[in-house]
């Protein structure tokens, strides 16, 4: 439907002016909150054991999804029957709110302010906001590699991913993966806590993700030319290096980013107090330094750029093939 594909792209620049500001209400933080109130609700109602967890986390999975997805559809309905322009403002919205760039950037700007002033402890406190890893004990080294990471993991999950769920199905679909999404950062952990209750999120994010991941990739090589970074080696990197993580997916365009950069990202890091050993993605040909959190951000928004383009193109064409 053109509405939604022109609802995408207000959101993506209302994305681009505003970001996330703290002080308005957020449906992912909304999400966030129903996901925990609904996990201690089934703990309550499910077995206590393994079978009974992965059960309870099926269930919600099936309610963080279904509910919302529908509720936003028949929200958007509801407008449309009054005016389209509702329609078309009310789903810019959502649109927008389901969108990343600025926040990842904002939020990595911080931690590149602590570093470029020497403030380990707020960098350390910065860099704990948007990563899942234990951070206090990081040098300076390892805030900066942690934070190069998840920007450029972020540019999938965050940027690419919804903007092509939203392609292909508007906002309503965007919600849907988005929910799925957030429910794998907070319940997708394998440590005893949520190793079956999140495992049917974790396996389901897995599986939205696989082909945006890879969109991703490929997307953000063609940025790293046109930010002349060193395009060769990110795609000789993301060759080599896309499946140097347990995940499936979230190795693809931190392969991308390490090898554009010419640094090494990755390797062992501990969550949750417990030592994981992980390959390394990327050769040092230079050492990493704060100013490389800045040469991501710029690649996040290259990539987004062109992601968007491009998405906007081919639906246009689609649609105009369908339409005639």
């Amino acid at each position: 439907m053109i509405i939604s594909l022109i609802a995408l792209l207000i959101g993506y620049i209302l994305d681009l002016i505003f970001g996330d500001p703290y002080s308005f209400p957020h449906i992912i933080r909304l999400l966030g909150n129903l996901i925990s109130r609904a996990e201690k609700i089934l703990r309550r109602i499910f077995p206590k054991n393994n079978n009974g967890e992965f059960v309870a986390g099926i269930f919600l999975v099936v309610i963080m999804t279904v509910i919302p997805t529908i509720i936003t559809i028949l929200i958007l309905k509801a407008c449309e029957s009054f005016s389209v322009y509702l329609r078309l403002a009310v789903e810019g919205f959502i649109c927008y709110q389901l969108l990343a760039t600025k926040s990842l950037k904002t939020e990595s700007m911080k931690v590149y302010k602590e570093l470029k002033n020497n403030n380990l402890d707020e960098a350390r406190y910065k860099v704990s906001m948007i990563v899942g890893r234990d951070t206090k004990k990081l040098t300076q080294e390892g805030i900066t590699k942690a934070t190069v990471e998840t920007i450029a993991e972020n540019a999938s999950d965050g940027v690419i991913a919804p903007m092509i769920f939203m392609v292909l199905g508007g906002a309503p679909l965007g919600l849907f993966y988005k929910a799925v999404n957030t429910m794998d950062s907070m319940v997708g952990y394998k440590n005893e806590k949520y190793l079956y209750f999140g495992r049917f999120a974790a396996r389901l994010d897995d599986v939205l993700n696989y082909i945006p991941a890879r969109i991703s990739a490929y997307l953000m090589i063609l940025a790293s030319f046109f930010t002349k970074m060193n395009g060769k080696n990110a795609y000789k990197i993301y060759k080599r290096d896309r499946y140097n993580h347990s995940s499936p997916n979230s190795a693809h365009t931190e392969a991308v980013c390490a090898g554009a950069l010419e640094i090494q990202l990755a390797g062992d890091a501990y969550y949750f107090g417990t030592l994981y050993k992980k390959k390394t993605i990327g050769d040092a040909l230079r050492p990493i330094e704060f100013e490389d959190i800045r040469r991501t951000n710029l690649l996040l928004y290259t990539t987004s750029i062109i992601g968007i383009t491009i998405f906007l193109i081919i639906k246009t064409i689609t649609l105009y093939i369908i339409i005639k």
